[in-house]
């Protein structure tokens, strides 16, 4: 039976409903793109650390941090090395415990259960995680210099980076998509940052850690940050809109 009427069509760009679907979608498929590339380039600096082509890498930059005359010695004064010691507990089990505790609890006090699900996970597999690649790949921690601080485990990768990674960018993702400020996501991010890269420089300088233990550190900890929002976003929370 012709009606006479023509079917109303729905324009996908002006509809709002699936215009969000189709940038979540979207946003899903970045992230998942992110996370992998981020694994992969754990693999692959896996591989040449196992191949050793990273020595000649590690040992320059090591040592580029030392003073010539005394290899014990890292550059700057005795304050400065106080100072490196304060910033490498920011990505010690202790901190980032007790910054994970408080964020899960404020995130529950503020009725966010999917925040502080996600938050948790990314944190504690990360930890299992790291643990786990350590002891596969049990490489040596640095022998050139005396270690500015306690170590106890493998040196591949770097815990203190990769748990400070995970914990940080997670976090700011987190806080980020409970913001709409565009100001306050942006000084989320970079604090985070800031932070994660603080913590790798500083296990370089007190030597106990090789650089590329720390860029492996990095990446790994930058996955599970990825995995986590896309966690966010499987479990349908919804993110603020940003406005300037």
């Amino acid at each position: 039976m012709v009606t006479g009427r023509n079917e109303e069509r729905v324009d996908p760009r002006r509809h709002p409903l699936l215009s969000l679907l189709k940038r979540i979608e979207s946003r899903v498929l970045l992230i998942l793109l992110g996370a992998a590339t981020a694994l992969w380039a754990f693999l692959e600096l896996a591989d040449e650390v196992s191949d050793g082509e990273t020595n000649a890498f590690d040992r320059q930059v090591l040592l580029a941090l030392r003073n010539p005359a005394d290899l014990n010695d890292p550059l700057g004064p005795r304050t400065l090395e106080e100072a490196i010691r304060d910033v490498t507990a920011l990505g010690g089990f202790t901190v980032l415990t007790v910054v994970t505790v408080v964020a899960t609890l404020a995130f529950l006090f503020h009725g966010r259960r999917r925040h502080a699900l996600v938050l948790v996970g990314a944190v504690a597999l990360a930890q299992l995680s790291s643990e786990v690649a350590k002891a596969l790949y049990g490489r040596p921690r640095p022998d050139l210099v005396s270690h500015g601080s306690f170590v106890y485990s493998g040196s591949f990768p770097s815990g203190h980076s990769m748990l400070s990674a995970a914990t940080y960018l997670t976090l700011a993702m987190l806080i980020s998509s409970l913001e709409p400020t565009r100001g306050t996501k942006r000084l989320a991010y970079a604090l985070a940052v800031l932070l994660v890269m603080a913590v790798g420089i500083s296990r370089v300088y007190l030597g106990v850690h090789w650089p590329s233990d720390v860029l492996g550190g990095w990446v790994f900890g930058a996955a599970w940050s990825l995995l986590a929002w896309l966690a966010l976003l499987r479990l349908g929370a919804r993110p603020t809109p940003p406005r300037d």
